[in-house]
């Protein structure tokens, strides 16, 4: 059945208006000033101490946040891809259950148990242990991109397990391969697309988001997606925000290509 081209309009109609007008848009802003001169002091200040140190931290906390997704995605998928349960998708249902909850409200059950009189102190003090200090600082960060990243990861790792055929491992252990051989040999390499797939979901997420460390860093501790959000939203400085938000754009294509690039070259090289 042939279908007219007529049919990709409203699509391409939306993808025109929104993601080729909003970058067009971020691009007059980020190249001008409020006298509407082109200028590439927008795309500089983003190279000041004051961001760059902003910009360091996000990369810190993304890479932590991206790890630990990825220790515990890793065995996570591998189990459930081998067992009973999982096959049937019912355990990846309840995985993907705390995502059909408003994004904020997962955030804000969490400031709840952090707060310094919260949950888990309350619980602490029930023992008589001493209160931690949780909320408002990097680890609640990164505790909070990992509860909501976390099935992002997951997910593209257990597609990849499920895909896997298992007469490749038989093979390989009937020609004397170890466990951990098999391991590194054989099933490790057929999981790459999907590690790569779920690094660039947690990463690139997690190195822009602003609402996470805005309410669980109480605004005491700024990333780089704070400072272009409060560029737009508190100082109205949108030639500042745009500038500083193309030099992200730049950056996010260019790890997206290192991902693209490792996928292509590692899965090759390994099997």
């Amino acid at each position: 059945m042939k279908y007219s081209k007529a049919w990709a309009s409203p699509f391409l109609i939306w993808i025109a208006i929104g993601t080729v007008v909003p970058v067009f848009s971020i691009a007059y802003y980020g190249f001008s000033n409020r006298a509407g001169h082109f200028t590439f002091d927008n795309i500089g200040a983003t190279f000041s101490p004051d961001h760059m140190e902003a910009l360091g931290l996000s990369l810190l906390l993304a890479f932590v946040s991206t790890a630990v997704c990825f220790i515990l995605a890793l065995p996570m998928a591998m189990i459930l891809s081998n067992s009973r349960h999982g096959k049937t998708g019912m355990v990846i249902f309840i995985f993907i259950l705390p995502m059909w909850m408003n994004f904020l409200l997962r955030t804000m059950a969490w400031q709840v148990l952090l707060e310094r009189e919260g949950v888990i102190n309350s619980i602490l003090h029930a023992l008589g242990l001493p209160g931690q200090h949780l909320i408002n600082t990097p680890a609640a960060i990164v505790l909070g991109m990992v509860y909501d990243f976390l099935p992002f990861m997951i997910l593209p790792i257990y597609n990849a397990a499920c895909k896997i055929d298992n007469r490749l491992i038989e093979a390989a252990y009937d020609l004397g391969a170890d466990k951990g051989t098999v391991y590194r040999k054989v099933i490790f390499p057929l999981l790459v697309p999907g590690i790569v797939s779920g690094v660039t979901m947690v990463f690139i997420p997690a190195l822009t988001t602003f609402v996470i460390s805005n309410m669980l860093g109480g605004g005491k501790i700024n990333l780089i997606g704070n400072i272009i959000e409060q560029e737009f939203t508190v100082s109205s400085n949108w030639y500042l925000g745009s500038g500083m938000s193309l030099v992200m754009m730049v950056f996010i294509i260019i790890t997206m290509l290192l991902f693209g690039k490792f996928d292509k070259s590692g899965g090759e090289s390994l099997i």
